[in-house]
């Protein structure tokens, strides 16, 4: 084995190579999509989705807010629960578990007490997906560059933020409904919850002893 503190420094187009070719990462930046797209659809369009289904105002500035509340809470318990279980298993049923909430959610009549449970619930899910994301990349991968690729991982986020934010709004103007976006988010839940599953989550071998 090599030994870590005399073996020469990985340059940084070497590690990148290492992530790119390694099938966890992407599975990783596939799923992180999601995250994204299912975060910035409800941050844009729930206050709307809550006037069309006839709530007042006061409702979507609540749900908004149960939300960042409980996303404190939730940050912490995943974040804590990944030092103790496995962080791609974590992950994949912190998706199943929004796909599961939406569901209900958008099933159910709306009223005000059945949004302010699904924000307290999808609070809890919110941002819990950064602390894992991030430590399944240190483990993998290590410190040394694991800036670079939590940012090349977190890119993929922001492109899934942008596609919900816009579609939703280009599903609502084009159908009067925000029903199929809704789904949409609902099936790419399921879908990041399988792709974590398979996530080879052992250090590389350069890191291995």
């Amino acid at each position: 084995a090599i030994d870590p503190n005399t073996a020469p420094e990985q340059k940084l187009t070497a590690a990148l190579g290492e992530a790119l070719s390694h099938r966890g990462f992407l599975l990783l930046t596939a799923g992180y999509f999601v995250c994204g797209y299912q975060v910035m659809f409800l941050g844009t369009h729930l206050p709307n989705f809550l006037t069309q289904a006839g709530q007042g105002p006061w409702v979507g500035a609540t749900a908004l807010s149960l939300i960042g509340l409980f996303n404190i809470i939730g940050t912490l318990f995943w974040g804590a629960m990944g030092g103790r279980w496995r962080m791609k298993y974590l992950l994949s049923t912190i998706y199943l578990l929004r796909s599961i909430a939406l569901t209900v959610f958008i099933l159910l009549p709306v009223t005000p007490w059945s949004t302010y449970i699904f924000a307290a619930t999808i609070g809890l899910l919110w941002l819990a997906t950064v602390p894992l994301t991030s430590g399944l990349v240190a483990r993998i991968f290590g410190l040394r560059y694991m800036a670079t690729l939590t940012g090349i991982v977190f890119f993929s986020h922001q492109l899934g933020s942008f596609a919900g934010a816009w579609l939703g709004g280009i599903f609502f103007e084009t159908t009067g409904s925000y029903a199929t976006i809704w789904w949409i988010g609902v099936i790419l839940g399921l879908i990041a919850a399988s792709l974590h599953f398979p996530i080879d989550d052992k250090p590389v071998q350069r890191l291995q002893p």
